[in-house]
């Protein structure tokens, strides 16, 4: 294909090819030359011109296929556009010469073809250049059309419309002719040529103004013409056509340039009459249609009108919203007349009135819902409000007529009932759709919704009742506050209008719909409605005997109001189920006998009531089980089974009951039979195991009964066939937007949509989406899908006899009846036996004896070959199931033979298709059916099937088939892959255009190869790259198709090949194209666009959306308007889109593509998205400027172009949206939070501003998030102050966000402030209204939680202004301390648990802030207290504006302390295992009910762990020891409170303070440890935090830790809990806290053995010591007992976390203890803090044990601490100690300094293990010197640690004291100057120890060897710092020794110093020249010697005077000193005047 890569045909190699390759190598040249021409220079072009020409124009003689012919084309118009065009001419005659020829042979067609196709494509691209061509040409064209077939006559209309296109108006001379040609293709036979025709008309109407003028009548006619048998696609262009051209003809101006002609203006009302008639009348011309009514047969056929109706909405679109809204009331009732009694013949029956009746609704919803923004749907509903109020005045007047003889009869109140119901449906999804912004539309008075809604629903007609019943569902579902107040009013109706049936009714209906409306609105309504309902319900059904004129409605109405209720679930049934079940029992009678009774009395009016009133119970029972079915327990299974047997004996005795009594009893009977089987469908076999046989043959007898004369396999059949089998049929069975309507047109001619009024009962269920009304079917299809589903179930659970039987008896049924029912009971038997199989393989279940293959084989092999399609396709998913079920290879192989055979043998088309289709279910449900030879043969033939050139629909199934093969085979298929590849290139290269559905099943071959390549597209291999060629060429092909299922196709396949292989995918063209479908009228395209969008964004984003603005800057007429890419970019595209779809699963995928793109690219276009998000929640839908536009249509329009109407507005394409509805604004602020989360892991400066403003200045294009503050902030008001709830929940929740991440930013201009401190008033404004009375709780509850982050977050420290935010919580305390009762009652009680757990948990997060704050206050004070002066005036400031947050809270700390015990013991209670169910309090708790206990256990989980804090700090604060002194009796009145708690509420005795606190410190520790026990994976950081918090400030105080303390079974389990949480959480902040309670555990411990040791000697003051009992664990044994150890749990917890932290420290690990293995290491700064922590404990531990415990712990400790040591012993800079050793060297002080180790019991033990320990840490030092890393300091300081802190045998044992001197004598000898001074300073401390036995082997034989390193000071002068600091610190150790020396030995020490320092000093001369170092030195020596001087003078004198030389140095430096002091008096000198004068005073002592 390489080779085909060049600018001219590349001939050499296409001669070589076969006659398939060289299709493709020409299409991929074409498709090269395409890019090439364009790229290339125009200079080379026009060199190589007349080649190129030549080679194309030979192609056109070589029969192109189809898409070959179009590149073709489009390449010679490039050609000649940017080459030469003299050649052109030639080329046009060249063309008009092939089409000229007179040869007819299939074989030149192709060249035929081809010309034309160049013709239109040369016009479209040259136009006007090509001079007067045209006239000829087209004339050529058109008497080519004369003789030409279906092919010719498609192609050749496209061809005209380019020609239209390219001419403009300069085509004027042959619009007539081209007019004529279109009008006769318009009714083509064929379906393709019709659209082909439309779009030439469509181009044709632009200039040819006769079309919307003079032929306007013609043109409709010709239309309405065109949609009789028409498909979905002509549907689709005809609208298009018809809808432009009206529009056209009422928007045109007299005037234009085109005034010649004699151009009629045409208004609105002409135009909607045009399209009326095409609605009430078809295609008729009017005497025929009045010819047809005189004799009452005429009825418009379906598919013209779904064809007018969709004209309408294109009609409507073209002109615009703003056209829409002025005229909208003119058009309402134009459009609800096509159904008013006005036109009678549209509604004569029922089944017409219900289609007209979907196409209305259609016609409004399509327009309303996507054409108006926000204000204008509002007003649109206030119209639609009036026509209902209107229609309601003239039902009053014709009702309250008097007498009923001139009562204008029922025809009045008929008339308007369809109007009525097509109102009601609107008004309700209007206001669906609009949600809560609907709000002032409700409060609005005037417009009264409500009362003209609630008017109607006792109207005589029931479909009214039901809409109106719906509308309120609506309005409930919209705004979920009105559902409780309308239930109450619908209920208070129901209960006074008891007397009038249709109040009844009506009023049931409502109620029904509401309960319906509860699933979908989370606040729920009162739990008390149940029980309300259940008794009118009750009352009903009582009092139905009463009045026969009532008996029917109540009866029904009783039964509705329970099954409704039973869609609650089980929380409201639960207490209503026994009432229930009493009435199901008493409907029934209660044996075989009292039925015979029955049956001989009464008449048919009772028989109608009972068989209602039965029927009604069984959707009751089946509402029970399919929504509450845990409740269906053995017990109530039990209760349910007696009525059933009578149920079902009746029904074997319908049929003699009907022909007795007569047609009236047909549909209750059939309702009831209907329900029944719904009902057992539901229930298990097992239940009515005894009726199975006679249910079966009552089955059989529905299934094959006469009544049902029409086939509806439109409605069975397709849930039976498999998805992908569906494609093959019609593309309605798909989704389509225009599905509402297209339904009525699968379902044919004679058969009704499904509507309401068919089945009442179906008002409540509703599993469809929320907006569109339920459409049950009419009672007798539904009866027949009942009995074909219950069929399956109970034919697989009887005997196997029994099923033969039956199986065979159905069979014979068929085989007798007449031919016009035959296919009629084929098709219920099918779907009966199709059920069967389904329910048995899913349940894994067997077929039976062989003997039942035989009749199953005859009735599949019957439908294959059966003329219906869907029934071949069930009939093919039954045969495969059949050999599934079987399991037998050799049957299987068997069917696949007989398929085989068939296939060789039959011809005809249906016999094909169904077998072909057979084959390929085969191996979908089997894989590969065993061997390959089967591959092979089934490949073989269904190769030949797909080149059957004879019938499309062969081809088409024959693919489908194998792409199944290919699906199913997988790696087997790697054979056949080429050959596969290069026969579906073949058929796409050579298949007609018109043959879509071919190219459809070739386009899942296709993506079924791809996905069977898989990965190994990405190989480099000839043979791959081949086929990775082939499969992109294919995929080009397809794209050109001009059918959108084919392009979706195509997309798909991309979308494949850019997965498996993204490298040879071109990103750009796939952009492209799928930028250019974006807004594709195709909902099929549309998904596939956006499916392929979602994944190559995941890895491309960027590319993506760079392409997208490439592209749309480029290309001018490409793109479609909508899209407006060029200014909002792909994003803004894809957020109108979302604004604009409907579609659910097309919206999700936007908002997955969006997210996608947000998460890659956010940060970098930072303004971009923000801009975009702003724009959308700016834009709140304000109309009232588009009001007040001028209304006078003509000078409104004159100021723009007609074009620009039916485009697109220009000044609305400045933002993204106009007026976008409010779940996209939604959106918009959920992307807002997105956003603010992605900068939050990117760059640091985004929540920084001195960085962002110094890098933004640095270089412009840089942008953080912090700049746009504003813009958030913004944002979030905008949305939080909406009128859409869901809208203000996501701009509080911005809002949150924003604080949480912006709140401790500094203002840098203003030091001190925060930048959000600026925005106060902003946020407290967004907050202020979610606190009215008015706002749902759950907004509430969410502001409660921004009004605690907004205090928590310290932006606002003055506190007049955090006042006002604390004011909303304080009214919202005052409000929930009424108690659960007194809060809202229009929403469930768990909503007002909701709402007081918000509130409550925002007081204990505002407490919590204010107590830390006041901890860190009174730290900063004490440190302040130290420094002296104004700074703590300035202190005190600071601190009363913090302080204060507390005293603010402290006001109302009484009630809240309260209120926060009472929710912890809710709490408490609800987390109770279900064992204790029975313990509950049994009206609930505090702030929850018993029954709504389940809804609000959520609440309490989302809330109690901030309250637990709260909580445990108050009792802190309290410190357990004061006692409220309302404490006895408190006063709020609720049923359990936290004093009376662990009692009886009458509250018999008043427990004692110590009683109270007991039980409130067990609340808050049980509530700790249930919780951490059990850490469930999604426990949030947060709670976890806080209940360590909580516990922490538990133990804070002394009474609690006591509690702790003397319960050591409390201690280790919660130390058990502890170590558990450590184990399983890994946060550094959570291990911390949890080791801070364990050290606060031992402390409680260590003061409780205190106490008992102080008490016992206390008490035995006179005893002996020694009789003393041992306190502590180990007692005297010294055994810990694991489990029940306070101090073994502590040391596996200790143990866990070091361990953790350093691995080394396990001996397992390294092998043996003790051994060093790696170079000490540097931990991070939690793992420092988390080992400090843990040694800190360990070291507090022997002081639990008694003395034999201690000994038994203290080898862990210390193993541990020196362990710690030994791994963290880093050299640090400068000498410093690291964390960890610094811990370890304070942990191990606290162990040596124990009182234990003096202890008499333990001494002796304890000595010897410390100096084991002593040895391990002198072991530590590498003997071979090898180690570098090593730190003698740390060990150096650890041996004196001991030395000093130990009782001195553990240190004086010889052996160690000769190790240890020996380790300070090498570290002395060390050169690094740092290691010196620490050991200096270490050995000073050591000389200076008391005990001589411990420091005078030191001073032996450490002394001299300083003195002389001390001396070589002298040779070597110190050069900086740190060796000065050396000398200082020996020459300290020096004058140390002399103070401790005694006296007769303290002359030699100062003869041995005074030398040493008197070398140290300079004279006067060398003093000035010294370096500094020198110069200190010289100062430190004669400093020391005058403090030496005079402390021993004698010796002094004696030593100067032995020694004159030294004395002359002295003598001198004094001098030069003085001097030096003169020159400059150094700071030193006024520091310390008073020591320096002193020196001086002293100098002359000698």
């Amino acid at each position: 294909m390489e080779l085909a890569h060049s600018l001219l045909l590349n001939e050499e190699a296409y001669n070589q090819l076969g006659e398939v390759q060289k299709a493709e190598f020409v299409f991929e040249w074409l498709k090269f030359l395409e890019k090439l021409l364009l790229a290339t220079n125009k200079a080379d072009i026009k060199e190589k011109q007349k080649s190129i020409v030549e080679q194309l124009i030979s192609l056109l003689n070589s029969s192109p296929g189809p898409p070959t012919r179009k590149l073709l084309a489009e390449n010679l118009a490039v050609l000649y556009s940017i080459g030469d065009t003299f050649s052109v001419y030639q080329t046009i005659d060249k063309c008009n010469e092939l089409i000229r020829s007179k040869d007819d042979s299939p074989s030149y067609l192709p060249t035929k073809l081809a010309a034309v196709v160049c013709l239109g494509s040369l016009y479209k691209k040259l136009g006007r250049l090509l001079g007067n061509t045209f006239i000829d040409t087209v004339g050529n064209i058109l008497k080519a059309m004369k003789s030409a077939e279906s092919q010719g006559r498609y192609e050749i209309m496209l061809s005209l419309q380019n020609i239209l296109n390219g001419l403009g108006a300069a085509a004027a001379p042959c619009h007539r002719d081209i007019y004529k040609a279109a009008r006769s293709c318009l009714t083509d036979r064929s379906m393709a040529v019709r659209c082909a025709a439309a779009k030439c008309l469509l181009e044709l109407q632009n200039e040819a103004s006769f079309m919307w003028s003079t032929d306007m009548d013609s043109v409709a006619t010709l239309c309405f013409k065109s949609f009789e048998g028409s498909n979905y696609d002509v549907r689709i262009a005809v609208s298009k056509l018809l809808g432009t051209v009206l529009a056209r003809a009422v928007i045109s101006k007299p005037g234009t340039a085109t005034s010649r002609q004699n151009i009629r203006k045409v208004s609105l009302e002409e135009a909607m009459e045009l399209l009326g008639t095409g609605f009430l009348r078809g295609s008729s011309g009017f005497l025929r249609a009045s010819g047809d009514m005189l004799k009452g047969t005429s009825s418009v056929s379906r598919d013209v009108r779904v064809g007018v109706t969709q004209a309408y909405v294109v009609f409507i679109s073209t002109l615009g919203g703003r056209w829409l809204e002025r005229n909208f009331s003119t058009l309402l009732s134009h459009i609800l007349s096509l159904v008013s009694q006005s036109h009678p013949k549209a509604i004569q029956t029922q089944m017409d009135a219900i289609c007209c009746r979907r196409c209305v609704s259609f016609i409004l919803r399509t327009t309303i819902g996507s054409l108006l923004g926000e204000k204008a749907q509002i007003a649109a509903a206030k119209d639609i409000c009036q026509v209902i109020w209107k229609l309601k005045k003239t039902i009053d007047a014709v009702m309250s007529e008097g007498n009923l003889e001139t009562r204008p009869g029922s025809t009045d109140v008929a008339a308007s009932q369809h109007v009525l119901v097509c109102a009601l449906q609107e008004l309700g999804n209007l206001i669906y759709g609009l949600g809560t912004t609907a709000a002032p539309l409700l409060q609005d008075s005037s417009a009264g919704i409500l009362d003209n809604v609630i008017s109607v629903i006792v109207h005589p007609s029931i479909s009214v009742r039901l809409a109106a019943a719906w509308c309120l569902h609506c309005i409930a579902v919209a705004l979920p506050s009105y559902l409780t107040p309308l239930l109450d009013r619908c209920l208070e109706r129901l209960t006074v209008l008891k007397s009038s049936p249709e109040a009844v009714t009506g009023f049931s209906f409502a109620v029904a719909t509401l309960l319906g409306a509860v699933k979908y609105c989370p606040l729920g309504i009162p739990h008390g409605k149940g029980k309300i309902i259940v008794m009118l319900a009750e009352d009903l059904l009582c009092s139905a005997a009463q009045n026969s004129r009532l008996s029917l409605q109540r009866t029904q109405a009783g039964w509705l109001l329970i099954a409704a209720l039973m869609t609650l679930g089980s929380a409201f049934v639960h207490h209503h189920l026994p009432r229930v079940l009493r009435l199901w029992k008493c409907v029934f009678p209660l044996s075989p006998k009292d039925l015979e009774t029955e049956r001989s009395r009464g008449d048919s009016f009772t028989w109608q009531v009972t068989l209602e009133g039965r029927a009604g119970a069984f959707c009751a029972i089946k509402s029970f089980v399919s929504h509450c079915n845990d409740l269906l327990t053995d017990e109530v299974i039990q209760r349910l089974l007696p009525p059933l047997p009578c149920a079902v004996d009746l029904l074997t005795q319908l049929s003699s009951i009907q022909k007795t009594y007569g047609s009236p009893l047909k549909t209750p009977s059939v309702i009831y039979k209907q329900r029944l089987y719904e009902l057992l469908a539901l229930l298990p076999p097992e239940i009515y195991a005894g009726s199975l046989c006679v249910i079966l043959k009552e089955l059989a007898a529905d299934l094959t009964s006469s009544d049902t004369q029409m086939a509806a396999s439109t409605f069975l059949l397709p849930p039976l066939c498999h998805q992908d089998d569906l494609l093959l049929l019609s593309p309605l069975l798909q989704d389509t937007d225009h599905r509402f309507i297209e339904e009525q047109l699968l379902l044919g001619n004679g058969v009704a949509c499904g509507s309401l009024e068919y089945d009442p009962f179906s008002v409540y269920e509703h599993g469809i989406e929320g907006d569109s009304v339920p459409k049950p079917l009419p009672p007798m299809f539904s009866l027949i899908s009942s009995a074909a589903r219950l069929f399956g179930i109970v034919c697989a659970h009887v005997a196997e006899s029994q099923r033969l039987l039956v199986l065979e008896q159905l069979l014979d049924n068929i085989k007798h009846t007449k031919a016009s029912r035959q296919q009629v009971v084929q098709l219920h038997v099918m779907a009966a036996f199709s059920n069967f199989l389904k329910y048995v393989a899913n349940s894994k279940g067997n077929l039976g004896s062989e003997e039942i293959r035989r009749p199953a084989l005859t009735l599949l092999m019957g439908a294959l070959e059966s003329t219906n399609p869907l029934m071949r396709c069930t009939a093919a998913e039954g045969l495969a199931r059949l050999a599934q079920v079987i399991g037998d290879g050799s049957f299987t192989a068997g069917l696949a033979q007989v398929s085989f055979e068939k296939l060789k043998s039959a011809r005809d088309v249906v016999t094909r298709t169904g077998h072909s289709l057979a084959l390929g279910s085969l191996h979908r449900y089997l894989g590969g059916v065993g061997s390959s030879q089967h591959l092979n043969a089934c490949i073989g033939i269904l190769y030949t099937l797909s080149q059957d050139g004879t019938s499309p629909d062969v081809r088409t199934w024959a693919l489908h088939s194998l792409s199944l093969i290919i699906d199913s085979a997988g790696p087997l298929y790697h054979l056949h892959v080429e050959s596969t590849l290069s026969l579906i290139l073949m058929l796409l290269l050579t298949v007609p255009p018109t043959h879509a559905e071919v190219h459809q099943s070739l386009g899942r071959c296709l993506n079924a190869l791809i996905t069977t390549l898989g990965p190994e597209l990405q190989g480099s291999s000839t043979a791959i790259s081949t086929l990775r060629t082939s499969c992109l060429l294919g995929c080009a092909i397809m794209q050109d198709n001009p059918d959108c299922l084919v392009q979706a196709q195509a997309i798909s396949c991309l979308q494949q090949l850019h997965m498996f292989a993204p490298r040879y995918v071109n990103l750009s063209s796939l952009v492209s194209c799928l930028c250019v479908n974006l807004c594709s009228s195709y909902l099929f395209l549309r998904r596939a666009v956006l499916a392929c969008l979602r994944q190559i964004v995941q890895r491309e984003a960027a590319e993506v959306s760079e392409h997208a603005v490439v592209l749309a800057k480029d290309s001018r007429e490409d793109l479609i308007p909508d899209a407006n890419i060029r200014e909002v970019g792909l994003e803004g595209a894809l957020l109108n889109l979302l604004d604009k779809e409907s579609d659910q699963r097309l919206c999700q995928d936007i908002k997955e593509t969006l997210n996608h793109m947000i998460t890659s690219m956010a940060v970098g276009k930072l303004s971009f998205w923000l801009k975009l998000c702003k724009d959308v929640l700016a834009s709140s839908a304000d109309f009232t400027t588009v009001a007040s536009v001028d209304t006078t249509q003509d000078d409104e329009i004159d100021k723009e172009d007609d074009a620009s109407v039916l485009t697109c507005r220009n000044d609305e394409k400045c933002r993204p949206i106009t007026n976008p509805r409010w779940a996209t604004r939604v959106f918009a602020a959920e992307c807002v939070c997105k956003i603010i989360s992605q900068c939050e892991n990117s760059d640091s400066a985004h929540f920084d501003i001195a960085l962002a403003q110094e890098m933004k200045e640095r270089d412009s294009r840089n942008d953080f998030l912090v700049l746009h503050l504003a813009d958030l902030i913004r944002m979030a008001f905008m949305a939080a102050t909406d009128h859409s709830d869901q809208l203000r929940l996501s701009g509080l929740q911005t809002l949150l966000v924003v604080v949480r991440q912006f709140a401790t930013i500094p203002e840098p201009e203003f030091p001190g402030h925060v930048i959000l401190e600026q925005y106060q008033a902003n946020v407290g404004a967004a907050l202020r209204p979610a606190f009215t009375s008015d706002t749902p709780p759950d907004v509430t509850a969410k502001a409660c939680q921004v009004c605690s982050a907004w205090i928590a977050s310290g932006v606002v420290s003055d506190l007049n202004d955090l006042r006002r935010v604390h004011q909303l919580l304080v009214s919202s305390l005052t409000k929930i301390q009424a108690g659960k009762e007194a809060l809202s009652q229009l929403y469930n009680e768990s909503a007002s648990t909701m709402e007081i757990l918000a509130v409550l948990k925002a007081w204990a997060e505002v407490y919590i802030i204010a107590v830390e704050r006041q901890k860190k206050q009174t730290e900063k004070q004490k440190q302040t207290m130290k420094i002296v002066g104004s700074m703590e005036e300035n202190a005190r400031d600071v601190s009363s504006s913090m302080d204060g947050l507390l005293d603010l809270v402290q006001t109302d700390l009484g009630t809240l302390s309260k209120l926060w015990l009472a929710a912890l013991q809710d709490f408490a209670l609800l987390t109770l295992p279900s064992e204790f169910a029975s313990q509950l309090p049994l009206e609930g708790g505090a702030f929850y009910t018993a029954e709504t206990s389940e809804n609000a256990k959520p609440h309490y989980h989302n809330s109690w762990a901030l309250i637990l804090h709260a909580t445990a700090l108050w009792l802190t604060s309290t410190g357990f020891i004061v006692a409220d002194p309302d404490e006895g009796a408190t006063n709020l009145s609720r049923p359990v409170t936290p004093t009376t708690m662990c009692q009886s509420s009458s509250g018999a005795s008043v427990k004692s303070p110590e009683d109270v606190y007991t039980d409130r410190f067990h609340l808050i520790l049980g509530i700790s440890v249930e919780f951490l026990c059990s850490l469930r994976s999604d426990a949030t950081m947060e709670s976890i935090t806080a209940c360590l918090h909580a516990l922490q400030a538990l133990l804070d105080v002394p009474w609690p830790r006591s509690k702790i303390g003397s319960d050591q079974d409390l201690g280790v389990e919660l130390l058990n809990v502890l170590h558990r949480v450590i184990l399983t959480r890994e946060s550094p902040s959570i291990q911390l806290a949890s080791l801070e309670v364990v050290r606060q555990i031992i402390y409680a411990a260590q003061e409780h053995i205190k106490e008992k040791r102080r008490s016992a000697e206390v008490d035995d003051g006179a005893a002996e010591k020694e009789t003393l009992p041992e306190f502590g664990e180990g007692k005297d044994t010294g055994g810990l007992v694991p489990g029940r150890s306070l101090v073994f749990a502590t040391l596996e917890l200790c143990v866990c976390i070091l361990v953790r932290q350093l691995p080394e420290l396990n001996p397992k690990l390294t092998g043996s203890p003790g051994v060093k293995t790696t170079k000490a290491q540097i931990l991070s700064d939690d793992g420092n803090k988390l080992v400090s922590a843990a040694l800190a404990i360990l070291s507090e531990l022997p002081g639990v044990c008694s003395p034999e415990g201690s000994i038994s712990v203290l080898p862990t400790i210390l193993y541990l601490i020196i362990g710690v040591l030994r791994e963290t012993a880093v050299r640090l800079p400068g000498g410093q100690l690291s964390y960890t050793v610094g811990a370890a060297l304070q942990a191990l002080k606290g162990i040596l300094a124990s009182p234990l180790a003096r202890a008499e019991k333990s001494h002796t033990a304890w000595t010897d293990l410390l100096r084991s320990a002593l040895t391990t840490i002198l072991d530590c030092w590498d003997p071979d010197g090898t180690q570098q890393e090593f730190d003698e300091i740390s060990l150096l300081t650890a041996i004196t640690v001991f030395i000093l802190s130990t009782s001195p045998e553990v240190t004086t044992i010889q052996c160690l004291q000769e190790r240890c001197i020996q380790k300070f004598k090498a570290t002395l000898e060390l050169k690094d100057p740092v290691v010196q001074i620490k050991c200096y300073q270490l050995l000073l401390s050591i000389f200076q120890y008391p005990n001589p036995a411990v420091s005078y082997p030191y001073i032996h034989s450490l002394a001299s060897s300083i003195v002389r390193k001390l001396q070589e000071t002298d040779k070597v002068k110190p050069e900086d710092a740190a060796e000065l600091q050396v000398i200082q610190e020996g020459i300290k150790v020096l004058e140390a020794l002399v103070a401790i020396a005694e006296e007769q030995h303290r002359a030699h020490l100062v003869a041995g110093i005074l030398p040493i320092l008197i070398s140290f000093l300079l004279d006067e001369n060398t003093l000035s020249s010294a370096p500094t170092t020198m110069r200190n030195l010289h100062d430190f020596a004669l400093q020391n010697l005058m403090q030496i001087g005079p402390q021993y003078s004698s010796i002094f004198k004696n030593i100067m005077a032995s020694s004159p030389t030294m004395k002359a140095r002295l003598e001198a430096a004094i001098k030069g000193n003085q001097e030096n002091i003169k020159i400059k008096t150094t700071p030193k000198h006024i520091t310390k005047p008073g020591k320096n004068s002193s020196i001086q005073l002293k100098t002359n002592f000698f």
